[in-house]
């Protein structure tokens, strides 16, 4: 494990007792999680993205806030849904963040997970999906992302605009070079997983999968894993191909650890997710030295090179900081990992 960040699912509203979380204090609350978490070193911080949900649902000025608030700090999305985007102005706005942090974005995309609303997207003003799902919808909307972003010429230019004029095809700008290198595909299958191989993007594995054969959770991934890199390389595509997974991961070392987490050790949970029989991944929570031993028995986490800890963020700054502070200083450093201070 090269690297590890948070992946926060930025819920907000009621959190019982009378005290609520508004959409203002999760946003702000998420630029001090990162500029802490760059204090102490740690590789990146990430946003689910939801739309019609107390969540983040629209990235790209958080993580320019992120961006101009810290140093060295990866900060990415996971995943923002192709369905509803409009691959071209995404592409800006992409490069845009990436330019301003000096290349640290870590763009996660993909179909987009199971929704509050009915086929929400169309809401939005993208029809014509003929998978009921919209994967179809999506992918058609990375491919021109990608295009664009790739630098290559979009629309035809105007010989008799008074602001160039010219011939030929225009690319989007602005454009920042390395910024293909910095996407990552969510996968929840191996066929997605192989598919994002094969057009030369990183990988983030989700939190499920759609299979379930009575294998553990971390093989079935790791399997997942396997199949990508095999597929990067059968595709020809140069360099080494980043890969990261997710887990739900909680150090004890209080008694308010305990009292939160302390029975939430269990294991893989089997259930339907958009009509496929699907494999969660458990939880791990327990006392450092036992987490180092079980995590270094998870195939996934050994294969990976990133490893993101989904984090309570209603809990707030503070919690989580010492969350992700326990995980740098007594855990991660026995699987390999070195904060970006040394």
């Amino acid at each position: 494990m090269e690297r590890f960040g948070t992946l926060s699912f930025g819920h907000y509203g009621p959190l019982g007792g009378g005290r609520s979380l508004t959409a203002g204090d999760s946003l702000r609350q998420a630029v001090d999680l990162a500029q802490g978490m760059d204090d102490l070193g740690v590789n990146g911080i990430a946003f689910r993205v939801h739309h019609f949900a107390r969540q983040q649902s629209s990235p790209m000025p958080l993580l320019a806030a992120i961006a101009a608030t810290t140093e060295r700090i990866e900060m990415g999305t996971g995943v923002i849904d192709m369905r509803y985007e409009n691959p071209l102005y995404l592409a800006e706005e992409a490069a845009a963040v990436d330019l301003l942090s000096d290349g640290r974005l870590a763009l996660g995309v993909s179909r987009g997970s199971p929704e509050t609303v009915v086929r929400g997207y169309e809401a939005f003003g993208y029809t014509g999906a003929e998978d009921p799902r919209g994967a179809d919808l999506a992918r058609a909307h990375f491919d021109l992302f990608l295009r664009a972003i790739d630098g290559e010429g979009i629309a035809e230019r105007d010989p008799d605009s008074p602001f160039g004029g010219g011939t030929g095809l225009q690319r989007i700008e602005p454009h920042s070079p390395g910024l293909r290198s910095r996407v990552w595909w969510g996968a929840g299958s191996r066929d997605t997983a192989e598919w994002a191989g094969r057009i030369g993007v990183n990988l983030m594995s989700s939190t499920l999968l759609t299979e379930a054969d009575g294998r553990p959770f971390d093989l079935l991934q790791a399997d997942q894993i396997d199949a990508f890199r095999a597929a990067w390389r059968e595709a020809g595509h140069p360099g080494t191909p980043r890969v990261s997974v997710s887990r739900s991961i909680f150090p004890i070392t209080t008694a308010e650890d305990e009292l939160y987490f302390g029975h939430s050790q269990n294991g893989d949970g089997i259930g339907y997710i958009d009509g496929f029989r699907s494999t969660f991944g458990k939880t791990y929570a327990a006392a450092p030295d036992v987490l180092v031993e079980q995590l270094l028995q998870d195939a996934a986490i050994r294969s990976a090179d990133t490893l993101m800890l989904t984090i309570p963020s209603q809990l707030g700054v503070e919690f989580n900081l010492r969350i992700v502070e326990s995980f740098a200083t007594h855990v991660a450093p026995h699987l390999g990992w070195k904060s970006t201070r040394a």
